[in-house]
Formats: C-alpha cells, sequence, structure tokens
C-alpha cells in the first residue's frame, strides 16, 4: 500500500470520527435545548400556580366541599382555598404530629370536627410546644360545643414525611395522613383533605394556628438560562470543529 493511499485512509478515518463527534454535539445540543424549554414551560406553569393561589388564600372562605364532592378535590382546583365548616370538636380523638415551625420543634394538633350530617373534617387547629403536647397542660383550648372553623383546605399527606414515616402502631406521626389517622381514631366518614385552621385564638394561646408556610420555589429561569448557556458553549465547540475542519480541507500540502 503506497504512503499517499494510507494517508488518505488515515484521513478519512479522522474525518469520520470529527463527523461522529459533531453529530453527538448537535443531539447533546437539541437535548440541552429541550431542557432549556421545559424549565421555560414550568415557569409559566410556577407562576400560574403562585398567582391562583394567592388568589385563593385571599378571597372569601367558602363552605368547605361536602361529602357529595369530596370525588372531586384536588390540590390543582382547590389546595390552599378558604373554607369554613361548623360541627363539634372530637378533642378525644387528637393527634399530634411532628413539626417544625416559626416557634420551634412540636406537634400540629389533628382533630376531627364532626358535621351535622355525621361526616368528618380533620383539623390541624395548629401548633403546640414539645412540652405542652399533653392535652391536661391545655384544657382551655378543647373548645367544646359546636364552633365553626375557618382556615385553608389542605390535600392530604400520605406516608409520611421525606425523612420519617409514619407509625399507625406505635402513633408516631409525621404527616397528616387523613386516611390513615381516620383508621387510627376510628373515625368514620372522614373527608379526604384536611383544614389548616387560620390565626383565631384559642383561649389559653394553645394551639397556635395560621401558621401554614405558602412558599413555591421558582428556579426555573435559573435552570432555563443554565441550560440555554450550555447549549451556546456546544454549539460554539461544533463551529470551532467545523471551521478547523474547513481549514484542513483548503490548506495546501507541504
Amino acid at each position: 500500500m503506497s504512503e499517499a493511499h494510507s494517508e488518505k485512509s488515515e484521513r478519512r478515518r479522522y474525518q469520520f470520527k470529527r463527523a461522529i463527534f459533531a453529530a453527538c454535539l448537535i443531539l447533546l445540543a437539541a437535548a440541552l435545548a429541550a431542557l432549556g424549554t421545559w424549565q421555560v414551560e414550568r415557569l409559566a406553569w410556577k407562576r400560574d400556580l403562585i398567582a391562583r393561589v394567592d388568589q385563593r388564600v385571599h378571597a372569601p372562605p367558602v363552605p368547605a366541599p361536602a361529602r357529595a364532592d369530596w370525588n372531586k378535590v384536588n390540590a390543582t382546583d382547590d389546595e390552599y382555598r378558604r373554607v369554613t365548616a361548623v360541627g363539634t370538636l372530637a378533642n378525644d380523638k387528637e393527634t399530634l404530629v411532628y413539626a417544625s415551625t416559626m416557634l420551634g420543634p412540636g406537634y400540629w394538633v389533628m382533630t376531627p370536627l364532626t358535621l351535622a350530617d355525621g361526616t368528618a373534617i380533620l383539623v390541624n387547629r395548629g401548633f403546640v410546644p414539645s412540652e405542652r403536647r399533653n392535652p391536661a397542660s391545655r384544657r382551655e383550648g378543647e373548645l367544646s360545643g359546636p364552633i365553626e372553623i375557618t382556615g385553608l383546605l389542605r390535600m392530604t399527606e400520605p406516608k409520611g414525611s421525606l425523612l420519617q414515616s409514619n407509625d399507625a402502631a406505635a402513633d408516631r406521626w409525621y404527616s397528616r395522613d387523613i386516611a390513615a389517622i381516620a383508621e387510627k381514631r376510628g373515625v368514620s366518614a372522614a373527608a379526604p383533605y384536611f383544614i389548616d385552621a387560620d390565626a383565631s385564638a384559642n383561649p389559653g394561646g394553645l394551639p397556635v394556628g395560621g401558621l401554614t408556610i405558602i412558599e413555591f420555589p421558582n428556579n426555573h429561569l435559573i435552570y432555563a438560562i443554565t441550560w440555554y448557556g450550555l447549549v451556546a458553549m456546544v454549539l460554539g465547540l461544533l463551529v470551532f470543529i467545523l471551521r478547523g475542519e474547513r481549514g484542513s480541507r483548503v490548506r495546501p500540502r507541504p
């Protein structure tokens, strides 16, 4: 095989490898662009979510969904809506759910509110510190008789928190799992949602309501800029390679 033919074959292999590499860069740029576009779409969705929730939080309260409408309740349309419900608190069936709040560590007090039709809504009446977890230490706050609860509709939080799983058998709760709590406390016909009670003061100052944190992380614009910036870098590398290939083609052989 002549030296010229060998050099030509080697050059073809080199060009083939460069073409494969360039194709990979194009595919990578397309994938990164798709991720950037997805983040732009997520940004629009998140802004719409924040606007809808803000509107619900500041709207006048409406009656909590009745049993006939329970199957229609969903996070997209209903969560954080201000609602009211009238009933009687079953204080003997309260459940303590571990909480970490701006007031420190402690517990949410989840108490069934029995309605006139026999159904029940679990109400997060608010926060109590660890040293006041025993109901005997806050009897003034255990209201009796028909009362009206106003607060935010929240969706059930099944299974547990990110780091801890609920243990119904041991009565240890890390999230507000409505179905599990209702079963544990023998509450029949419980709504599939709960109510975060507002900041209306309770006798004795406990539980402390109105501590719901409404915060939606919105970093989608930063993510989109990052992905599109990577697209620009990949395309810049591709242009560099193509220019180098073009220069090698026109460069005269010695």
